[in-house]
């Protein structure tokens, strides 16, 4: 690709370029670690039972924030790697090129072999000898693919203590013949007091992130 932009005119890679921009909010949520940020919370969420609170906004900026904490150093790399080209020959194509090689780096290393396999399987093209004639093409839904498992994961083992709780208070309704009661009514206090007495944020934020670490 680089070969085939290489002498397009000016204006045409400044297209292809706005339309590559308007393309940063998709590949910010799908091909970064936000995708798991920001399930995780929006499940633990649903566990705690809170309705509407803390409120999506607050979900998603927390998810931005950390986002930026963990792909600090994969940014500047790809800031890095793109500005000598366009700096050198004023290229766009080749800066984004180059550019887009360490955010490829970091999507295969959270990415499962499994899923990878699949997908290069699927472009009905020559095997790659090296991870470096792998695409990023292939390697974004792959690496979607595993986020979305690695993050389900992680909130089926935030829901379970939730749930046993859940069940344990409904038990004790139903004993004390409470049956109009809502049993997540009951639970809720209960379930933030546990939360907030295991410091159940620092925790979750500090296994998400060391988990790219």
């Amino acid at each position: 690709m680089e070969n085939v932009f290489k002498d397009i005119n000016p204006v045409i890679q400044m297209l292809v370029v706005m339309t590559v921009f308007s393309l940063i909010p998709l590949v910010f949520c799908c091909m970064t670690s936000f995708l798991r940020f920001v399930i995780v919370f929006s499940m633990l969420k649903t566990a705690l039972g809170t309705q509407s609170v803390p409120p999506a906004i607050v979900i998603i900026g927390l998810s931005v924030i950390l986002t930026f904490f963990t792909m600090g150093p994969t940014f500047q790399k790809m800031y890095d790697m793109g500005s000598v080209p366009y700096q050198k020959n004023q290229n766009m194509i080749e800066a984004i090129n180059q550019g887009s090689k360490p955010l490829k780096e970091f999507m295969m290393k959270q990415t499962r072999e499994a899923d990878l396999a699949f997908f290069v399987e699927l472009s009905h093209k020559e095997p790659p000898a090296t991870p470096d004639e792998i695409t990023v093409w292939q390697v974004a839904p792959a690496y979607i693919m595993s986020e979305l498992k690695t993050a389900f994961e992680i909130g089926f083992i935030i829901f379970v203590p939730f749930i046993v709780l859940d069940l344990v208070v409904a038990n004790i309704l139903l004993a004390l013949g409470m049956f109009m009661l809502s049993p997540t009514i009951i639970s809720l206090p209960f379930k933030l007091l546990i939360f907030i007495a295991v410091d159940g944020w620092a925790l979750i934020v500090q296994g998400l992130v060391t988990s790219y670490n």
